[in-house]
């Protein structure tokens, strides 16, 4: 069995992202299988050109580069790093390839393995001591790639594999070398995007025949910088024989569901939000969340907004957005004329935890049948026993949105950060599935769970929606999409990817470090002015 030998194509393909669908890693496996089946294609073939497709990628990213570092294990991800090596070698790249085992004979790695070897590529035992030797006679323009255990990766890593990372991590920071991964950082797990101990730092990673949703969320997001897909040029019919595990949320088409305006609406056409929040007391105020997410309400289509809040917010609100409809409230007992006259209710920026917040938010659950969004405070009470029976309705019915972040979401599943974290797509499912209607896990690489259980992505977003009033302004757009028409699992789906697009929007002027919540309100205006 033999790789045929190929050079690096001259003009290098333009890689990027082409699909909304996500795979698990037993995904992946079976969609390996049936295009080998209903192709009659051997392993060999595919690993060949998952080689080509990764260092002609590789050299459109970094077309300076004169030489290569390769990591390879002795799996199918090594033997792709074997080919990479090969053809960049055939290129007249200088490449060092460091191994940590040899493949399986009879199996494709091993073919690969022997295809690097007759193109005269150096393969070294890899030790930490080795590769800091090796440093000092490298190019400038060199690149590390990443092939060491690919999606078959979970739980900690072995030591020498791990020594392996924390060197590629270290020469990175030193060098500011690049470093390229091919399927998955090591580290990352491929499914969750968890990293249990140690990961690559990727600055771009590519992946072949299914993309895994572990390198869209949570620490995997970070980890695998910039990333490329390639069907390997199979047929991609066969690719829909397997159901995806999530989609990749598109602005474009979250959009189409967003019900037109007609030229004789009027304003109470449009909906009527009430947003409720704001306490107070000694020492504390919260009363900017909840007139955030009034601002975003009505810069994102809702026809009326009133706001429930503290009667020493009132004038602050007033003065902010003098089109709010305010009104200071004392008891819960003083709420229940607003929320007659509301179509949706969004309860929870800023709504704290008081007897004042208790009373408003046990109205809201007792007495309305509007459909809610319920974020922050709001969240932290719902998770707690005394208010378990309020609601009649049945999980699966409720026409609910909650937006936790990753504290607010292990309060409601009475667990740590940290579970949250290792698996953010079994949280996002869990709460789904406890408290019904559709669920948006905030965080790096957003989850939004529909009321059917289908998983979604938002690809969208930046480092900079770090700051304080993100999440408020969230729950007045999403809030706004629901009381101009919108499902609940359109609005949410909407919501998140409009939110952290405007966000990558207002960076462009402010710049990640400046960016606040209320930049992002005009960044909304704006999008949703093209529709």
């Amino acid at each position: 069995m033999s790789v045929p030998s190929t050079t690096v194509s001259p003009t290098p393909i333009a890689y990027d992202l082409r699909s909304p669908s996500l795979y698990v890693a037993q995904q992946v496996k079976e969609l390996d299988c049936l295009v080998m089946q209903h192709e009659g294609i051997a392993s060999t073939v595919l690993m060949k050109r998952a080689g080509r497709h990764a260092v002609e990628c590789l050299f459109a990213r970094w077309p300076k580069t004169t030489a290569l570092q390769v990591f390879c294990g002795v799996g199918n991800n090594g033997g792709d790093g074997y080919v990479v090596a090969a053809l960049a070698k055939q290129s007249n790249i200088h490449v060092t390839l460091w191994s940590f085992g040899e493949p399986t004979k009879g199996s494709a790695a091993f073919a690969a393995f022997e295809y690097a070897l007759r193109e005269g590529v150096e393969i070294l035992n890899f030790t930490v001591a080795a590769f800091v030797d090796s440093q000092l006679m490298q190019d400038s323009q060199t690149v590390l790639v990443d092939a060491m255990l690919g999606i078959g990766s979970q739980g900690a890593l072995r030591d020498n594999i791990a020594d392996a990372v924390t060197a590629i991590n270290a020469a990175k920071h030193t060098y500011l070398w690049p470093v390229f991964a091919i399927d998955i950082p090591t580290g990352v797990n491929v499914d969750t995007g968890e990293v249990s101990t140690i990961a690559v730092m990727a600055d771009a990673t590519i992946s072949f025949i299914g993309q895994k949703q572990g390198l869209f969320t949570g620490a995997g997001r970070a980890h695998s910088g910039r990333r490329y897909f390639s069907a390997v040029e199979v047929n991609e019919e066969w690719l829909h024989l397997v159901n995806p595990s999530s989609q990749l949320l598109a602005l474009d088409k979250a959009l189409r569901n967003l019900p037109a305006r007609s030229c004789a609406a009027h304003k109470g056409d449009c909906g009527h939000l009430l947003v409720i929040g704001g306490d107070c007391g000694v020492g504390y105020g919260y009363g900017g969340a909840p007139i955030m997410a009034s601002q975003m309400a009505l810069r994102s289509g809702a026809g009326l907004v009133s706001l429930a809040i503290q009667p020493t917010f009132v004038s602050a609100a007033l003065a902010r957005q003098p089109e709010l409809m305010v009104a200071g409230i004392e008891s819960g007992q003083a709420l229940l004329p607003m929320l007659t006259r509301a179509t949706g209710i969004v309860i929870g920026p800023g709504l704290g935890q008081s007897a004042w917040s208790e009373q408003l938010f046990y109205q809201v659950l007792e007495a309305t049948t509007q459909p809610l969004v319920i974020d922050a405070d709001a969240l932290r009470l719902l998770a707690q026993p005394r208010f378990a029976d309020l609601s009649t309705t049945a999980p699966r019915e409720r026409q609910w949105i909650l937006t936790p972040h990753p504290g607010e979401a292990a309060t409601l599943l009475h667990c740590s950060v940290t579970e949250i974290q290792a698996d953010r797509f079994a949280a996002a499912r869990a709460i789904q599935q406890q408290y019904g209607g559709a669920v948006i896990l905030k965080g790096a690489g957003t989850i939004v769970v529909t009321s059917s259980g289908s998983q979604n992505i938002c690809d969208a977003g930046n480092a900079g929606m770090a700051s304080a009033g993100m999440g408020d302004v969230l729950s007045g757009l999403v809030g706004a999409l629901l009381v101009q028409g919108m499902s609940i699992d359109n609005a949410a789906m909407l919501g998140a990817v409009l939110h952290s697009s405007a966000a990558d929007q207002a960076v462009k002027l402010s710049g990640q470090r400046g960016l606040v919540a209320t930049d992002v309100i005009s960044a909304v205006q704006t999008l949703l002015a093209e529709v």
